[in-house]
């Protein structure tokens, strides 16, 4: 557990720094990984109710996957609203070789239509991920995500006290081969989308 907090911090360090030098939209934003991380095999639940793997169903050229939840006040609606402009940008070869998944950490609440009702209010194209919280954090794992296993309060709310607030690209070799932070704009994903993809 140590260690898995430590590759966190060090990782979100990383991001830090980098959104310090930022100012060139022209320039690719996000970090690519020297060492990519394996998608994990672990099977969730999309919001038709069929089972998704990040390892055996992105098959896309490039996946966007994001962990968060439905009620998060702050650094989700962030992130979503600039992902979801940032496909807006994008041309139609780009849109149709990117697929965009996003993983609950708050499953007790996040079901298939609860799910399925947040991301359209992005783009009805998205993928939504819920499962069992052990299998979210295990899924979490391998891609460095910190997911926090929520416990409900005597108040009725939740105590979730965090997750990772950045978002990784996985390539159709099943691994993630770039991270962007929660401050990357949806300019600056758009292009850098565009580079992966011109890339290949």
């Amino acid at each position: 557990m140590r260690r898995r907090v430590a590759l966190g911090v060090a990782v979100l360090l990383a991001l830090g720094l980098a959104a310090c030098s930022k100012d060139d939209p022209g320039k690719f934003t996000g970090i690519r990984l020297d060492q990519p991380y394996a998608a994990p095999k672990v099977e969730l639940t999309d919001t038709d109710g069929a089972p998704y793997s990040l390892a055996a169903d992105t098959d896309k050229p490039l996946t966007l996957v994001f962990f968060g939840y439905s009620h998060c006040p702050d650094f989700c609606p962030l992130v979503m609203n600039n992902i979801a402009a940032a496909f807006n940008r994008l041309d139609d070869s780009d849109r149709a070789d990117t697929d965009m998944v996003f993983v609950t950490t708050d499953p007790e609440r996040d079901d298939e239509q609860t799910l399925r009702r947040y991301l359209d209010g992005y783009n009805d194209a998205f993928i939504g991920l819920t499962g069992d919280i052990g299998d979210i954090i295990k899924a979490g794992d391998p891609l460095h995500l910190y997911v926090n296993d929520g416990k409900k309060l005597p108040t009725g709310g939740y105590d979730l006290g965090g997750h990772s607030t950045y978002v990784l690209g996985i390539d159709d070799h099943d691994e993630a081969t770039v991270i962007w932070n929660q401050e990357t704009s949806a300019t600056e994903l758009a292009s850098d989308i565009h580079t992966l993809l011109s890339e290949d």
